[in-house]
C-alpha cells in the first residue's frame, strides 16, 4: 500500500529547449510528468497536472515554455499524483510618494 505524501518541487524544464522549437511546450509537459513520476514513485499515467500548471506552461505559447516551475505535489493512498502551483504571495514594491514639481 502506498502512503500519502506531499512535497514542493522546483522542476527544471531546460531540457525542452533541446527539441524542435514547435514542440517545446509539449516536451516540457512530458519532462514535468516524468520527473514527478520518478520522484513520487508512480507511473506517468497517474500524474495529473492541474489547469493552472498547464496554463502556466502554455502561457507564452508553444515555442517558449518557462525554464523552471515550482509546484506542490500530492500523492494519495491509491498512488494518484496531483500537481498544483505553489501559492506564494508576490512581493509588491512599496508605493513611492510622488514628488511635486516646483516652479
Amino acid at each position: 500500500m502506498v502512503e500519502e505524501l506531499e512535497r514542493v518541487y522546483t522542476v527544471s524544464l531546460v531540457g525542452a529547449y533541446e527539441t524542435v522549437r514547435g514542440k517545446r511546450t509539449s516536451r516540457a509537459v512530458k519532462i514535468l510528468k516524468s520527473f514527478l513520476a520518478r520522484h513520487m514513485k508512480t507511473q506517468e499515467e497517474r500524474v495529473k497536472v492541474s489547469a493552472e500548471v498547464n496554463s502556466l506552461l502554455w502561457e507564452r505559447g508553444m515555442q517558449r515554455p518557462p525554464r523552471r516551475v515550482k509546484v506542490k505535489v500530492k500523492r494519495d493512498a491509491k498512488g494518484e499524483v496531483s500537481v498544483r502551483l505553489v501559492e506564494e504571495p508576490k512581493a509588491e514594491k512599496p508605493a513611492e510618494p510622488k514628488q511635486e514639481k516646483k516652479g
